[in-house]
């Protein structure tokens, strides 16, 4: 089984400069950022079974890292139409 890689960088290589950019600039955007990314590697870890836990907790992990990643995606359009 292949595991996907889901940091930003990854899932919205168009935005890489806003990205940079954001993480710099916007407090909130940053701790955002960082929050997916470490829960980003939670998920990533447990899939690869170097942690065990429940299948729930995982699914919660992953719905957790989907609205974050959302909430990033609105940052990043609103970035980049403002540039």
């Amino acid at each position: 089984m292949t595991i996907e890689k889901h940091d930003l960088h990854h899932e919205f290589p168009e935005f890489n400069d806003e990205i940079r950019e954001l993480k710099i600039s916007d407090a909130h955007f940053s701790r955002l950022f960082k929050e997916y990314h470490e829960l980003d590697h939670e998920v990533h870890r447990i899939e690869k079974g170097v942690e065990n836990t429940s299948d729930e907790y995982l699914e919660k992990q992953k719905l957790q890292r989907l609205h974050l990643k959302d909430q990033l995606f609105v940052m990043l359009k609103k970035a980049k139409t403002v540039a």
